[in-house]
């Protein structure tokens, strides 16, 4: 029981020092958490597609995949161009905010079905994911033998924790975010955020 925690623990630890860090994604749940627009599903499906890249990675799929890396590449070219739009869109927003909250935090407009649509395209868009969970996580957890799938689940609670905790906690930030002003600020970035790392991933490609 004792290594199985160790192996959870280790992890969790492993899968929280990888999805910490200012990302697209990071960036685009915490501006939906604190618009409170789609939390749950936003929450949802990073937490999810997490656990299922996570577990690829476990089964030893980053070999398989490591055999096209031409599917990276395009991977990164698409990623990179959808980064640009988004970070256009939110630059625009800094100009012209008419989407911001009210004062009472109720939602902006705005689609649900497109919340879950950008959500998905910023995760499964984006290569550094499938280096991150795929390849680093899944090599990570073959040292770990016959606990491999115990650390899996320790990384996967991880994701889930941390996007649950950057979306709902995003909500408290939204009395701070009532005036146009600092709409602007966190529109700009995130415009600033996405535009930086769409040119990464396709000067990356």
């Amino acid at each position: 029981m004792s290594n199985a925690l160790t192996a959870a623990a280790a992890g969790f630890g492993t899968g929280l020092s990888l999805i910490v860090a200012i990302g697209a994604q990071n960036a685009f749940v915490l501006r939906q958490g604190i618009r409170r627009d789609a939390v749950f599903a936003v929450v949802g499906i990073c937490a999810l597609s997490d656990a299922v890249l996570i577990a690829l990675g476990v089964g030893g799929v980053g070999a398989l995949v490591a055999a096209w890396p031409g599917a990276l590449t395009a991977v990164g070219w698409i990623g990179g161009v959808f980064l640009l739009g988004y970070g256009a869109l939110a630059a625009r927003r800094v100009f012209r905010p008419a989407g911001a909250l009210r004062a009472d935090g109720a939602r902006a407009a705005g689609s649900r079905r497109r919340a879950v649509l950008t959500c998905l395209a910023l995760t499964w868009l984006n290569p550094h994911v499938y280096l991150d969970t795929v390849f680093l996580l899944g090599s990570v957890a073959a040292d770990r033998g016959a606990l491999r799938w115990t650390f899996g689940l320790g990384a996967a609670l991880a994701s889930l924790a941390w996007f649950a905790a950057l979306g709902f906690g995003g909500r408290f930030l939204g009395r701070f975010l009532a005036g146009t002003g600092a709409w602007r600020v966190l529109d700009g970035l995130v415009a600033a955020t996405m535009i930086a790392l769409g040119i990464s991933l396709i000067a990356g490609s």
